[in-house]
C-alpha cells in the first residue's frame, strides 16, 4: 500500500499538484507528505486512509486461499 501511495503521489506532482497544495486538501501536514514521498517516514494509518481517499485510491480485502 506504501508503494502505490507513492506512486500516486508521484504522479499528482508531475501533473503539476504541489505537495503543500495535496497536503492541505487531504488534511495532513506538508512536513510529514514530503518525507513520505521521499521515503523517509512512513504516514498513521489515519493519514495514509485520508492520503488514499484523496487520491483517489481504494482498498478492499480479498479472500486469500485457505480460508
Amino acid at each position: 500500500m506504501t508503494e502505490l501511495l507513492r506512486e500516486a503521489l508521484a504522479e499528482a506532482v508531475e501533473q503539476g499538484q504541489s505537495i503543500r497544495s495535496i497536503a492541505r486538501e487531504a488534511g495532513l501536514k506538508h512536513p510529514a507528505l514530503l518525507k513520505f514521498l521521499r521515503g523517509d517516514q512512513s504516514l498513521r494509518l489515519d493519514l495514509a486512509d485520508r492520503l488514499a481517499a484523496y487520491l483517489g485510491i481504494e482498498s478492499r480485502r480479498t479472500r486469500r486461499k485457505g480460508w
